[in-house]
Protein backbone atom coordinates (compact mmCIF):
# COMPACT_ATOMS: atom_id res chain seq x y z
CA UNK A 1 0.00 0.00 0.00
CA UNK A 2 2.97 2.30 0.43
CA UNK A 3 3.93 2.05 -3.23
CA UNK A 4 4.27 5.36 -5.03
CA UNK A 5 2.40 5.77 -8.31
CA UNK A 6 4.56 5.57 -11.40
CA UNK A 7 4.52 8.80 -13.41
CA UNK A 8 5.62 7.40 -16.74
CA UNK A 9 9.25 6.60 -16.10
CA UNK A 10 9.84 3.01 -15.26
CA UNK A 11 12.96 1.25 -14.16
CA UNK A 12 11.87 -2.32 -14.92
CA UNK A 13 11.76 -3.83 -18.43
CA UNK A 14 8.11 -4.94 -18.14
CA UNK A 15 7.01 -1.40 -17.31
CA UNK A 16 9.03 0.00 -20.21
CA UNK A 17 7.45 -2.51 -22.57
CA UNK A 18 4.01 -1.61 -21.25
CA UNK A 19 4.72 2.09 -21.76
CA UNK A 20 5.92 1.37 -25.30
CA UNK A 21 2.76 -0.62 -26.06
CA UNK A 22 0.58 2.12 -24.61
CA UNK A 23 2.39 4.71 -26.76
CA UNK A 24 1.87 2.58 -29.88
CA UNK A 25 -1.79 2.13 -29.00
CA UNK A 26 -2.17 5.92 -28.65
CA UNK A 27 -0.46 6.45 -32.01
CA UNK A 28 -2.70 3.86 -33.69
CA UNK A 29 -5.78 5.45 -32.14
CA UNK A 30 -4.69 8.89 -33.35
CA UNK A 31 -4.06 7.54 -36.85
CA UNK A 32 -7.49 5.84 -36.96
CA UNK A 33 -9.15 9.02 -35.67
CA UNK A 34 -7.42 11.09 -38.38
CA UNK A 35 -8.53 8.63 -41.07
CA UNK A 36 -12.10 8.66 -39.75
CA UNK A 37 -12.10 12.45 -39.72
CA UNK A 38 -10.98 12.52 -43.35
CA UNK A 39 -13.71 10.06 -44.36
CA UNK A 40 -16.40 12.00 -42.50
CA UNK A 41 -15.19 15.17 -44.17
CA UNK A 42 -15.39 13.54 -47.62
CA UNK A 43 -18.86 12.19 -46.92
CA UNK A 44 -19.96 15.57 -45.62
CA UNK A 45 -18.66 17.27 -48.78
CA UNK A 46 -20.45 14.72 -50.97
CA UNK A 47 -23.71 15.17 -49.08
CA UNK A 48 -23.34 18.94 -49.27
CA UNK A 49 -22.87 18.80 -53.06
CA UNK A 50 -25.90 16.51 -53.39
CA UNK A 51 -28.08 18.84 -51.32
CA UNK A 52 -26.91 21.84 -53.34
CA UNK A 53 -27.72 19.99 -56.57
CA UNK A 54 -31.19 19.11 -55.31
CA UNK A 55 -31.78 22.70 -54.22
CA UNK A 56 -30.68 23.98 -57.62
CA UNK A 57 -32.99 21.50 -59.36
CA UNK A 58 -35.90 22.48 -57.12
CA UNK A 59 -35.29 26.17 -57.80
CA UNK A 60 -35.14 25.53 -61.53
CA UNK A 61 -38.34 23.50 -61.41
CA UNK A 62 -40.09 26.16 -59.33
CA UNK A 63 -39.07 28.81 -61.86
CA UNK A 64 -40.38 26.67 -64.71
CA UNK A 65 -43.68 25.95 -62.91
CA UNK A 66 -44.11 29.65 -62.19
CA UNK A 67 -43.58 30.64 -65.81
CA UNK A 68 -45.47 27.70 -67.40
CA UNK A 69 -49.02 29.02 -66.86
CA UNK A 70 -48.09 32.34 -68.43
CA UNK A 71 -46.48 30.60 -71.41
CA UNK A 72 -49.46 28.28 -71.79
CA UNK A 73 -51.93 31.15 -71.62
CA UNK A 74 -50.00 33.03 -74.28
CA UNK A 75 -49.86 29.98 -76.56
CA UNK A 76 -53.59 29.30 -76.21
CA UNK A 77 -54.43 32.95 -76.82
CA UNK A 78 -52.34 32.96 -79.99
CA UNK A 79 -54.09 29.81 -81.24
CA UNK A 80 -57.54 31.23 -80.51
CA UNK A 81 -56.68 34.48 -82.32
CA UNK A 82 -55.23 32.61 -85.29
CA UNK A 83 -58.15 30.17 -85.72
CA UNK A 84 -61.20 31.31 -83.76
CA UNK A 85 -63.80 29.26 -85.67
CA UNK A 86 -61.82 26.02 -85.32
CA UNK A 87 -61.33 26.73 -81.61
CA UNK A 88 -65.06 27.28 -81.00
CA UNK A 89 -65.92 24.17 -83.05
CA UNK A 90 -63.41 22.13 -81.04
CA UNK A 91 -64.82 23.41 -77.76
CA UNK A 92 -68.37 22.53 -78.85
CA UNK A 93 -67.26 19.05 -79.89
CA UNK A 94 -65.45 18.43 -76.58
CA UNK A 95 -68.53 19.68 -74.69
CA UNK A 96 -70.78 17.35 -76.70
CA UNK A 97 -68.52 14.35 -75.96
CA UNK A 98 -68.36 15.15 -72.26
CA UNK A 99 -72.15 15.51 -72.19
CA UNK A 100 -72.59 12.12 -73.83
CA UNK A 101 -70.16 10.47 -71.47
CA UNK A 102 -71.83 12.00 -68.43
CA UNK A 103 -75.32 10.81 -69.35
Amino acid sequence: MDRAMDTGTTSNPAGAKLDELAQKAHQATDKIADMATEQVSRLSDTAHRAVNGAADAATSTADWVTSAPTDLTEAVSETIRARPIATVAGALFVGYLLGRLAS
